[in-house]
């Protein structure tokens, strides 16, 4: 069992659908919370073209256990042909907060 933190980092079209991506995530227990951040601007290049819209950003908590299960659900939730939907480790973190992320995820 991989009990070491990570966060996912997500980009939605919507505060919206970033919300609801959040609460079905926490509710489903898998992640621990989720940061919602409006107003950001993706500027990116699809099917050749490059493109400029607003964003909102999600940072998830979650442990490398649940990572997996937790990116899977995000993508079956998203409206995106191709949603960003990407991890990276924490490397460090509170003692408290790591317990705390551990607890909201244990199955």
């Amino acid at each position: 069992m991989d009990d070491s933190l990570c966060t996912i980092y997500v980009t939605a079209g919507s505060r919206e659908e970033a919300l609801r991506i959040a609460r079905s995530l926490v509710e489903e227990k898998l992640v621990a919370c989720v940061n919602v951040f409006g107003d950001v601007v993706s500027v990116y290049r699809w099917r050749g073209a490059c493109h400029e819209d607003p964003e909102v950003v999600l940072i998830a908590k979650t442990t490398a256990e649940r990572r997996d299960a937790a990116m899977l659900r995000i993508v079956a939730l998203h409206s995106y042909d191709c949603p960003c939907v990407t991890s990276w480790p924490i490397l460090a973190a509170h003692e408290d907060y790591e317990q705390w992320v551990r607890e909201s995820v244990r199955e």
